[in-house]
């Protein structure tokens, strides 16, 4: 477990889990929840940020520096937008990673699928090092692995609303098939489900929500981690096949059972 990395880009990073850095109730919560998961790699939203260099207060507490800072480009509802905000996060020095987000659902938030994989197109041809958000679609995470995406991100339920993986099946089939890491990002409300998908043999999983909605934030970052790292090492383990039915081999010994009991004293 020691050596087992997740590799993004030219980053190795020892912890799986992503430590999302939104709606915490004060800088000081949010830095200890970071500290408490042991998070490398945070998330943070460019329209939350002063591009000239002065973050605002709800960051204050971060050293910047100490993470790998993977923006996003929550918001954007377009192509351009997404591209835009791209950019800029990285004219400002903060990281060559981006997490794609491109609104297509006002109610829901879910993603614009068309528009998602036309401005990771850009962005890998700009030299990014792209994570796109994505819905649980199989055939859509299939086509941003070929357009360059560094790991794709499905999401297990809508963002924020801490319900767990909605569709088994289809996030399942995206782990399994997809060519570059997937990592599980949004609807996450338990360190259960962290640990459900990572024993599926997902790469990590962002969290926000599920952390910074709970009733102590600090211990909640700390049990996710947990979670993930159990899921991690039981998927390196190898789960014992399901059985459909009782009877497939029990653990117990029961040849010559009837014999052996006969020979018992009475």
């Amino acid at each position: 477990m020691a050596e087992d990395k997740l590799r993004l880009g030219e980053v190795e990073l020892s912890c799986r889990l992503i430590h999302g850095t939104g709606k915490f109730p004060s800088p000081e919560v949010l830095a200890g929840a970071i500290s408490a998961a042991g998070a490398e790699m945070i998330t943070l939203a460019v329209r939350r940020l002063h591009l000239d260099g002065d973050h605002r207060s709800e960051l204050a507490e971060l050293d910047l520096g100490a993470y790998t800072v993977l923006a996003n480009t929550a918001g954007a509802r377009t192509a351009a937008e997404s591209v835009r905000l791209a950019k800029l996060a990285r004219a400002a020095g903060l990281s060559n990673f981006i997490k794609v987000e491109v609104v297509g659902d006002e109610e829901t938030l879910l993603p614009d699928p068309i528009a998602t994989l036309e401005a990771t197109r850009e962005l890998v041809a700009d030299g990014f090092i792209v994570l796109p958000y994505a819905s649980d679609d199989v055939a859509l995470s299939l086509r941003l692995a070929e357009a360059g995406a560094a790991a794709v991100m499905p999401g297990a339920a809508p963002i924020g609303s801490t319900l767990g993986v909605l569709n088994p099946h289809n996030m399942r089939a995206i782990i399994d098939r997809c060519p570059v890491p997937v990592i599980v990002d949004a609807g996450l409300g338990s360190p259960a489900d962290a640990t459900r998908v990572m024993e599926w043999g997902a790469a990590g999983v962002l969290v926000n929500t599920g952390i910074a909605h709970a009733r102590d934030p600090v211990a909640m970052a700390s049990a996710f981690a947990a979670g993930v790292r159990v899921g991690r090492a039981a998927f390196l383990a190898g789960l014992a096949e399901n059985r459909p039915a009782a009877g497939y081999g029990a653990s117990s010994p029961v040849e010559g059972l009837p014999s052996a009991l006969a020979r018992l004293p009475s």
